[in-house]
Protein backbone atom coordinates (compact mmCIF):
# COMPACT_ATOMS: atom_id res chain seq x y z
CA UNK A 1 0.00 0.00 0.00
CA UNK A 2 1.71 3.18 -1.16
CA UNK A 3 2.64 5.61 1.50
CA UNK A 4 0.15 8.91 1.78
CA UNK A 5 1.53 11.63 2.93
CA UNK A 6 0.32 13.96 5.62
CA UNK A 7 -0.81 17.93 4.78
CA UNK A 8 1.42 20.33 5.68
CA UNK A 9 0.42 23.10 8.50
CA UNK A 10 -1.17 25.75 8.09
CA UNK A 11 0.53 29.12 9.08
CA UNK A 12 -1.26 32.24 9.40
CA UNK A 13 0.09 35.36 9.14
CA UNK A 14 -1.28 38.21 12.22
CA UNK A 15 -3.54 39.54 9.42
CA UNK A 16 -4.94 36.54 8.38
CA UNK A 17 -5.57 35.45 11.90
CA UNK A 18 -7.42 38.47 12.12
CA UNK A 19 -9.89 38.49 9.39
CA UNK A 20 -10.97 34.53 9.91
CA UNK A 21 -11.41 36.08 13.76
CA UNK A 22 -13.73 38.74 12.87
CA UNK A 23 -15.19 36.44 10.19
CA UNK A 24 -15.94 33.58 13.23
CA UNK A 25 -17.52 36.60 15.34
CA UNK A 26 -19.64 38.32 12.37
CA UNK A 27 -23.67 37.57 12.47
CA UNK A 28 -23.60 39.72 8.78
CA UNK A 29 -21.20 37.51 7.15
CA UNK A 30 -22.24 34.74 4.60
CA UNK A 31 -22.58 31.15 6.57
CA UNK A 32 -20.38 29.84 4.21
CA UNK A 33 -17.78 31.89 5.18
CA UNK A 34 -17.93 31.51 8.97
CA UNK A 35 -17.66 27.98 8.81
CA UNK A 36 -14.54 27.83 6.47
CA UNK A 37 -12.91 30.50 8.83
CA UNK A 38 -13.71 28.50 11.81
CA UNK A 39 -12.02 25.06 10.08
CA UNK A 40 -9.13 27.32 8.92
CA UNK A 41 -8.54 28.51 12.58
CA UNK A 42 -8.96 24.92 14.23
CA UNK A 43 -6.56 23.54 11.98
CA UNK A 44 -3.62 26.53 12.33
CA UNK A 45 -4.11 25.66 15.84
CA UNK A 46 -3.24 21.79 14.95
CA UNK A 47 -6.76 20.39 15.23
CA UNK A 48 -7.40 16.96 13.63
CA UNK A 49 -9.66 17.03 10.37
CA UNK A 50 -11.33 14.24 11.96
CA UNK A 51 -12.13 16.52 15.20
CA UNK A 52 -13.28 19.57 12.88
CA UNK A 53 -15.51 17.24 11.46
CA UNK A 54 -17.52 16.14 14.10
CA UNK A 55 -16.79 19.34 16.15
CA UNK A 56 -18.54 21.31 13.42
CA UNK A 57 -21.27 18.72 12.26
CA UNK A 58 -19.28 19.01 8.99
CA UNK A 59 -18.22 16.20 6.52
CA UNK A 60 -14.19 15.09 6.43
CA UNK A 61 -14.66 16.00 2.98
CA UNK A 62 -15.41 19.21 3.46
CA UNK A 63 -13.37 20.00 5.77
CA UNK A 64 -10.21 18.71 3.47
CA UNK A 65 -11.69 20.58 0.88
CA UNK A 66 -11.03 24.20 2.52
CA UNK A 67 -7.77 23.26 4.27
CA UNK A 68 -6.50 21.98 0.73
CA UNK A 69 -7.66 25.13 -0.96
CA UNK A 70 -5.82 27.48 2.11
CA UNK A 71 -2.46 25.42 1.46
CA UNK A 72 -2.82 26.01 -2.35
CA UNK A 73 -4.06 29.37 -2.60
CA UNK A 74 -4.09 31.06 0.73
CA UNK A 75 -6.75 32.29 3.16
CA UNK A 76 -8.83 34.32 0.48
CA UNK A 77 -9.02 31.20 -1.50
CA UNK A 78 -10.37 28.94 0.97
CA UNK A 79 -13.03 31.67 1.66
CA UNK A 80 -14.26 31.94 -1.50
CA UNK A 81 -16.11 29.66 -4.38
CA UNK A 82 -14.33 28.23 -7.13
CA UNK A 83 -15.77 28.95 -10.67
CA UNK A 84 -18.45 26.74 -11.60
CA UNK A 85 -19.07 25.63 -15.13
CA UNK A 86 -23.01 25.63 -14.38
CA UNK A 87 -26.23 24.80 -16.07
CA UNK A 88 -26.81 26.33 -19.74
CA UNK A 89 -29.13 29.68 -19.42
CA UNK A 90 -32.73 27.93 -19.94
CA UNK A 91 -34.16 31.39 -20.23
CA UNK A 92 -35.02 32.24 -23.58
CA UNK A 93 -35.02 35.46 -25.77
CA UNK A 94 -38.86 34.76 -25.94
CA UNK A 95 -39.42 34.38 -22.10
CA UNK A 96 -37.73 37.85 -21.56
CA UNK A 97 -39.78 39.31 -24.21
CA UNK A 98 -43.03 38.32 -22.54
CA UNK A 99 -41.60 39.54 -19.39
CA UNK A 100 -40.88 43.11 -20.80
CA UNK A 101 -43.94 43.26 -22.61
CA UNK A 102 -45.75 42.59 -19.39
CA UNK A 103 -43.62 45.36 -17.44
CA UNK A 104 -44.58 47.91 -20.38
CA UNK A 105 -48.34 47.31 -19.15
CA UNK A 106 -50.06 48.89 -16.26
CA UNK A 107 -51.36 46.30 -13.80
CA UNK A 108 -54.35 47.74 -13.78
CA UNK A 109 -54.81 46.45 -17.20
CA UNK A 110 -54.55 42.68 -15.76
CA UNK A 111 -56.64 43.38 -12.85
CA UNK A 112 -54.55 44.21 -10.46
CA UNK A 113 -55.31 47.31 -8.33
CA UNK A 114 -51.63 48.69 -8.37
CA UNK A 115 -50.95 51.91 -11.06
CA UNK A 116 -47.48 50.40 -11.23
CA UNK A 117 -45.43 47.02 -10.54
CA UNK A 118 -43.35 46.23 -8.07
CA UNK A 119 -40.88 43.69 -8.43
CA UNK A 120 -42.92 41.02 -6.12
CA UNK A 121 -46.48 41.38 -7.74
CA UNK A 122 -44.54 41.46 -11.72
CA UNK A 123 -43.03 37.62 -9.89
CA UNK A 124 -45.73 36.58 -8.60
CA UNK A 125 -47.92 37.41 -11.44
CA UNK A 126 -45.23 35.40 -14.29
CA UNK A 127 -45.23 32.61 -11.63
CA UNK A 128 -48.94 32.48 -11.88
CA UNK A 129 -49.08 32.76 -15.50
CA UNK A 130 -45.81 31.29 -17.03
CA UNK A 131 -46.76 27.63 -18.27
CA UNK A 132 -49.93 28.57 -19.25
CA UNK A 133 -48.17 30.93 -21.67
CA UNK A 134 -45.58 28.52 -22.94
CA UNK A 135 -42.84 30.23 -20.45
CA UNK A 136 -42.43 26.94 -18.11
CA UNK A 137 -38.70 28.16 -17.84
CA UNK A 138 -40.61 31.15 -15.74
CA UNK A 139 -42.41 29.57 -13.40
CA UNK A 140 -40.40 29.49 -10.32
CA UNK A 141 -39.46 33.04 -11.25
CA UNK A 142 -37.64 35.70 -8.20
CA UNK A 143 -37.75 38.75 -7.88
CA UNK A 144 -34.26 38.96 -8.63
CA UNK A 145 -34.60 37.10 -12.13
CA UNK A 146 -37.39 39.49 -12.58
CA UNK A 147 -34.96 42.22 -11.88
CA UNK A 148 -32.08 41.05 -14.00
CA UNK A 149 -34.82 40.40 -16.48
CA UNK A 150 -35.59 44.00 -17.09
CA UNK A 151 -32.20 45.39 -16.24
CA UNK A 152 -30.94 44.34 -19.26
CA UNK A 153 -34.13 45.16 -21.47
CA UNK A 154 -33.90 48.43 -20.03
CA UNK A 155 -37.55 48.41 -18.57
CA UNK A 156 -38.22 50.46 -15.20
CA UNK A 157 -41.96 49.81 -14.57
CA UNK A 158 -41.95 50.75 -10.60
CA UNK A 159 -41.08 54.37 -11.84
CA UNK A 160 -42.72 57.16 -13.09
CA UNK A 161 -41.12 59.90 -15.61
CA UNK A 162 -43.00 63.14 -15.51
CA UNK A 163 -43.73 64.94 -19.23
CA UNK A 164 -45.52 67.74 -19.84
CA UNK A 165 -47.75 67.67 -22.85
CA UNK A 166 -47.95 70.87 -25.04
CA UNK A 167 -51.70 71.39 -24.91
CA UNK A 168 -51.79 75.03 -26.16
CA UNK A 169 -51.58 74.85 -30.30
CA UNK A 170 -49.71 78.24 -30.48
CA UNK A 171 -47.11 76.83 -28.14
CA UNK A 172 -43.61 77.98 -30.55
CA UNK A 173 -45.27 81.45 -31.42
CA UNK A 174 -46.11 82.70 -27.76
CA UNK A 175 -43.15 81.29 -26.81
CA UNK A 176 -41.23 83.32 -29.81
CA UNK A 177 -42.71 86.86 -28.76
CA UNK A 178 -42.08 85.99 -25.42
CA UNK A 179 -38.48 85.20 -25.44
CA UNK A 180 -38.24 88.89 -28.25
CA UNK A 181 -39.39 90.65 -25.06
CA UNK A 182 -36.22 89.09 -23.46
CA UNK A 183 -34.13 90.04 -26.33
CA UNK A 184 -35.35 93.30 -26.11
CA UNK A 185 -34.81 93.90 -22.72
CA UNK A 186 -31.39 92.64 -22.90
CA UNK A 187 -30.34 95.08 -25.93
CA UNK A 188 -32.03 97.69 -24.24
CA UNK A 189 -29.76 96.91 -20.96
CA UNK A 190 -26.91 97.27 -23.06
CA UNK A 191 -27.69 100.11 -24.93
CA UNK A 192 -28.95 102.07 -21.50
CA UNK A 193 -25.43 101.10 -19.87
CA UNK A 194 -23.04 102.06 -22.55
CA UNK A 195 -24.55 104.66 -23.66
CA UNK A 196 -26.71 106.44 -20.94
CA UNK A 197 -29.67 106.24 -22.90
CA UNK A 198 -33.31 106.89 -20.90
CA UNK A 199 -36.14 104.39 -21.21
CA UNK A 200 -39.53 105.64 -21.56
CA UNK A 201 -40.80 101.96 -20.99
CA UNK A 202 -40.64 99.13 -18.46
CA UNK A 203 -40.79 94.95 -19.09
CA UNK A 204 -41.80 92.75 -15.84
CA UNK A 205 -42.02 89.21 -15.20
CA UNK A 206 -45.14 88.81 -12.78
CA UNK A 207 -46.67 86.07 -11.26
CA UNK A 208 -49.18 85.09 -8.00
CA UNK A 209 -46.99 82.63 -5.45
CA UNK A 210 -49.92 81.05 -3.70
CA UNK A 211 -50.52 78.51 -0.54
CA UNK A 212 -47.32 80.07 1.07
CA UNK A 213 -48.28 78.40 4.64
CA UNK A 214 -47.74 80.30 7.81
CA UNK A 215 -46.71 77.89 10.31
CA UNK A 216 -45.64 78.00 13.88
CA UNK A 217 -43.10 75.71 16.67
CA UNK A 218 -44.81 73.17 18.70
CA UNK A 219 -41.09 73.12 20.31
CA UNK A 220 -38.49 75.93 19.93
CA UNK A 221 -35.52 75.22 18.00
CA UNK A 222 -32.44 74.35 19.21
CA UNK A 223 -28.55 76.11 17.88
CA UNK A 224 -26.19 74.12 17.10
CA UNK A 225 -23.78 72.97 19.70
CA UNK A 226 -19.84 73.07 18.02
CA UNK A 227 -18.18 69.78 18.23
CA UNK A 228 -21.84 67.88 19.10
CA UNK A 229 -24.33 69.30 17.00
CA UNK A 230 -23.69 70.73 13.71
CA UNK A 231 -26.95 71.51 12.64
CA UNK A 232 -30.20 73.29 13.83
CA UNK A 233 -32.79 70.81 15.20
CA UNK A 234 -35.99 71.48 14.90
CA UNK A 235 -39.51 69.45 15.96
CA UNK A 236 -41.15 67.49 12.72
CA UNK A 237 -44.64 68.51 14.43
CA UNK A 238 -45.89 72.17 13.39
CA UNK A 239 -49.17 74.11 14.03
CA UNK A 240 -50.40 75.71 10.83
CA UNK A 241 -52.15 79.29 10.84
CA UNK A 242 -53.10 79.96 7.47
CA UNK A 243 -51.94 80.70 3.78
CA UNK A 244 -51.34 83.73 2.10
CA UNK A 245 -50.21 84.86 -1.32
CA UNK A 246 -47.45 86.57 -3.08
CA UNK A 247 -48.68 88.89 -6.22
CA UNK A 248 -45.01 89.56 -7.35
CA UNK A 249 -43.91 91.69 -10.77
CA UNK A 250 -39.87 92.00 -11.43
CA UNK A 251 -38.44 94.32 -13.16
CA UNK A 252 -36.24 92.90 -15.95
CA UNK A 253 -34.57 96.17 -16.67
CA UNK A 254 -33.26 96.92 -12.66
CA UNK A 255 -34.55 93.75 -10.97
CA UNK A 256 -36.75 95.78 -8.53
CA UNK A 257 -39.37 93.52 -7.06
CA UNK A 258 -43.14 94.76 -6.60
CA UNK A 259 -44.57 92.44 -4.32
CA UNK A 260 -48.74 92.21 -2.52
CA UNK A 261 -48.90 89.79 0.37
CA UNK A 262 -52.53 89.38 0.02
CA UNK A 263 -55.01 85.97 1.07
CA UNK A 264 -56.03 85.44 -2.02
CA UNK A 265 -55.34 85.95 -5.82
CA UNK A 266 -58.37 87.11 -7.96
CA UNK A 267 -59.47 89.87 -10.51
CA UNK A 268 -59.37 92.45 -7.09
CA UNK A 269 -56.19 91.80 -6.09
CA UNK A 270 -54.49 91.43 -9.36
CA UNK A 271 -56.05 95.26 -10.28
CA UNK A 272 -54.92 96.04 -7.05
CA UNK A 273 -51.19 95.16 -7.86
CA UNK A 274 -51.32 96.69 -11.65
CA UNK A 275 -52.68 100.01 -9.35
CA UNK A 276 -49.48 99.93 -7.89
CA UNK A 277 -47.05 99.45 -10.96
CA UNK A 278 -49.66 102.79 -11.74
CA UNK A 279 -48.45 104.48 -9.25
CA UNK A 280 -44.34 103.43 -8.95
CA UNK A 281 -43.67 103.83 -12.68
CA UNK A 282 -43.47 107.44 -14.49
CA UNK A 283 -47.10 108.25 -16.45
CA UNK A 284 -45.59 108.40 -19.47
CA UNK A 285 -44.18 105.03 -19.56
CA UNK A 286 -45.38 102.15 -21.19
CA UNK A 287 -45.80 99.12 -19.00
CA UNK A 288 -45.25 96.07 -20.21
CA UNK A 289 -46.13 92.67 -18.35
CA UNK A 290 -45.30 89.11 -19.22
CA UNK A 291 -47.98 86.49 -17.47
CA UNK A 292 -49.72 83.27 -17.58
CA UNK A 293 -53.78 83.13 -18.37
CA UNK A 294 -54.83 82.74 -15.24
CA UNK A 295 -58.80 83.81 -15.07
CA UNK A 296 -58.00 87.24 -12.73
CA UNK A 297 -55.78 88.70 -15.75
CA UNK A 298 -58.28 88.33 -18.34
CA UNK A 299 -61.50 88.82 -16.42
CA UNK A 300 -64.18 91.46 -17.48
CA UNK A 301 -62.84 92.85 -13.80
CA UNK A 302 -59.44 93.26 -15.02
CA UNK A 303 -60.84 94.49 -18.35
CA UNK A 304 -62.50 97.06 -17.51
CA UNK A 305 -59.84 98.40 -14.97
CA UNK A 306 -57.51 98.39 -18.32
CA UNK A 307 -59.99 100.51 -20.40
CA UNK A 308 -59.44 103.42 -17.84
CA UNK A 309 -55.96 103.03 -18.24
CA UNK A 310 -55.66 103.21 -21.64
CA UNK A 311 -52.43 102.86 -23.45
CA UNK A 312 -50.88 102.06 -20.40
CA UNK A 313 -49.84 98.28 -20.19
CA UNK A 314 -49.29 95.37 -22.69
CA UNK A 315 -49.55 92.00 -21.59
CA UNK A 316 -47.67 89.41 -23.33
CA UNK A 317 -48.85 86.08 -22.33
CA UNK A 318 -46.86 82.56 -22.15
CA UNK A 319 -48.38 79.51 -23.73
CA UNK A 320 -50.08 77.10 -21.33
CA UNK A 321 -48.18 74.91 -19.22
CA UNK A 322 -45.35 77.33 -20.14
CA UNK A 323 -44.61 79.19 -16.70
CA UNK A 324 -41.21 77.78 -17.12
CA UNK A 325 -40.91 80.68 -19.40
CA UNK A 326 -41.71 82.90 -16.80
CA UNK A 327 -38.42 84.54 -15.19
CA UNK A 328 -40.27 85.64 -11.93
CA UNK A 329 -40.73 81.62 -11.67
CA UNK A 330 -36.63 81.73 -11.02
CA UNK A 331 -37.18 84.62 -8.56
CA UNK A 332 -39.81 82.52 -6.66
CA UNK A 333 -37.36 79.39 -6.70
CA UNK A 334 -34.99 81.13 -4.74
CA UNK A 335 -37.23 82.49 -2.33
CA UNK A 336 -38.53 79.29 -1.52
CA UNK A 337 -34.87 77.58 -1.21
CA UNK A 338 -33.22 80.52 0.53
CA UNK A 339 -36.13 82.43 2.66
CA UNK A 340 -39.50 80.54 2.93
CA UNK A 341 -38.12 77.18 3.39
CA UNK A 342 -37.57 77.04 7.32
CA UNK A 343 -39.72 80.38 7.90
CA UNK A 344 -41.56 79.88 11.52
CA UNK A 345 -44.27 82.67 13.06
CA UNK A 346 -46.74 83.13 15.26
CA UNK A 347 -49.66 84.27 12.99
CA UNK A 348 -50.67 85.01 9.45
CA UNK A 349 -49.57 88.71 10.44
CA UNK A 350 -46.41 87.92 11.10
CA UNK A 351 -45.52 86.01 7.87
CA UNK A 352 -47.03 88.89 5.76
CA UNK A 353 -44.55 91.03 7.68
CA UNK A 354 -41.80 89.00 7.06
CA UNK A 355 -42.36 88.23 3.16
CA UNK A 356 -42.52 92.35 3.24
CA UNK A 357 -39.16 92.42 4.73
CA UNK A 358 -37.96 90.11 2.56
CA UNK A 359 -38.68 91.73 -0.34
CA UNK A 360 -37.56 94.98 1.14
CA UNK A 361 -34.23 93.32 1.46
CA UNK A 362 -33.98 92.02 -2.06
CA UNK A 363 -34.54 95.64 -3.34
CA UNK A 364 -31.58 96.86 -1.45
CA UNK A 365 -29.53 95.01 -3.62
CA UNK A 366 -31.45 93.85 -6.64
CA UNK A 367 -30.10 91.50 -9.03
CA UNK A 368 -30.82 91.41 -12.71
CA UNK A 369 -32.26 87.94 -14.01
CA UNK A 370 -31.08 87.54 -17.07
CA UNK A 371 -32.80 85.11 -19.85
CA UNK A 372 -30.33 82.97 -21.76
CA UNK A 373 -32.11 79.81 -23.60
CA UNK A 374 -32.60 79.90 -27.12
CA UNK A 375 -31.60 83.26 -26.96
CA UNK A 376 -29.46 83.24 -29.90
CA UNK A 377 -32.01 81.94 -32.37
CA UNK A 378 -34.35 85.13 -31.51
CA UNK A 379 -34.20 87.56 -34.08
CA UNK A 380 -35.35 91.01 -33.09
Amino acid sequence: MPFKKEREPLILTKEDRKKLEELCRSRSAPQAHVQRASIMLAYADGKAINFIANSMGVSRPTVERCIDKALAGGVLMALSDLPRKGRPPEITHEDRFWVANLACKKPTELGYAEEVWTFSLLASHIRNHASQEGHSALARATKSMVYDILKHSEVQPHKFHYYLERRDPEFDLKMAQVLAVYKEVAIANKEELQAGSERVWAVLSYDEKPGIQALDHTAPDLPPVPGKHARWSRDYEYARKGTLTLLAGIDLHTGHVTGLVRDRHRSREFTEFLEELNRTYPENWKLRVILDNHSAHISKETMQWLKQHVNRFEFIFTPKHGSWLNIIETFFSKMTRSFLRYVRVKSKQELKERIEQYLQQVNEAPVVFRWTYKMDEVQV
